[in-house]
């Protein structure tokens, strides 16, 4: 486990952003993209965002953002395509540029969320079909569905919010064709179960992810991220059900923890972003880590160093 002096120490160099002279540049609130010879460069850097808000960065997060999809990416080709080709950083990836579907496709296992755009949000006020599911009266917080629901949200330009949709809205609207919007459910689907099944077998529960996709010679591709801390909720397993029956929460090993102490000060996206102190930071970090290793069975290795000047070196003839 990595010691929380090294992580103090690594809030020196936490990586906030970056300028490499790789082509055409696209930045999202967690990655900076580089568009370079019909690949692209995808820098995770230690940004965290919630609330579609950029909010601090936390030390190793991109480490640990990065090689956790690299874990996933390279385990789930037998369900579908994904984009990757090459990691030449713990904090980078090569991939192959894809035509972006505006869709994402948001699996659940539980009714739970603190988000404006959370099933238990919508449910707790008296909503009972989200997103075309139609969800019983009785439910608790935090308890599981029958069966994962599917919920997609749309891909708005830089700045505005996601919205949770139908699938029969989606399809409405015209933001993909059918055929392709079935291949992401079944994909997604068939992801999420697999992930909950890996993710058992190591004392977490994967609660809820989200996956994107996009066009590959018009095959339908897994890209971005897949069941890391950041894109999904993962709770403690061997807890859980005690904490439920007691109407505890869960133990979480995500960005939720984040969530959860800025939502505890009133803040859910809008007005100014509260400080978030290094204490918080620390405490977020070691959870991301702690997650890393409980989802991929392996040992985190952390070095305090400066992560932008070891990514330029690594980046100096990236293709």
């Amino acid at each position: 486990m990595v010691s929380e002096d090294l992580i103090r120490r690594q809030l020196e160099f936490v990586l906030q952003d970056t300028s490499f002279d790789l082509g055409v540049k696209f930045e999202g609130k967690v990655r900076d993209n580089y568009r370079l010879n019909g690949k692209r460069i995808i820098v995770t850097t230690d940004r965290i965002s919630a609330f579609d808000r950029v909010l601090c960065a936390l030390p190793f997060k991109g480490q640990v953002i990065n090689q956790t999809a690299v874990y996933w990416f390279e385990r789930t080709r037998h369900i579908i395509e994904n984009h990757l080709i090459d990691v030449p950083d713990p904090n980078v990836l090569v991939a192959r540029e894809c035509r972006l579907i505006p869709v994402e496709m948001v699996v659940r296992g539980y009714l739970t969320g603190v988000t404006t755009t959370s099933a238990w949000y919508h449910y707790s006020r008296g909503s009972r079909d989200f997103c075309g599911n139609a969800l019983p009266d009785g439910m608790k917080k935090n308890q599981a569905f029958e069966r994962p629901i599917v919920t997609p949200s749309t891909k708005p330009e830089k700045g505005a919010h996601d919205e949770s949709i139908s699938a029969e809205e989606v399809l409405r609207r015209g933001l993909v064709d059918e055929g392709t919007y079935r291949e992401m459910e079944r994909a997604a689907l068939a992801l999420f179960a697999f992930g909950t099944e890996r993710a058992a077998a190591n004392n977490l529960i994967l609660v809820d992810t989200k996956y994107e996709f996009g066009l590959f010679e018009d095959r339908v591709v897994l890209i971005d991220e897949i069941h890391t801390p950041d894109s999904s909720r993962f709770w403690i397993k061997d807890t859980y059900e005690d904490r439920f029956r007691l109407g505890e929460e869960p133990e979480k090993m995500d960005k939720e923890y984040v969530r959860g102490w800025l939502a505890d000060r009133g803040f859910r996206g809008d007005g100014p972003i509260p400080h978030i102190p290094d204490e918080i930071r620390i405490e977020a970090a070691r959870r991301y880590i702690t997650a890393y290793e409980m989802i991929t069975a392996r040992s985190f290795e952390a070095r305090n160093e400066d992560v932008l000047q070891r990514i330029t070196h690594r980046l100096r003839n990236p293709m």
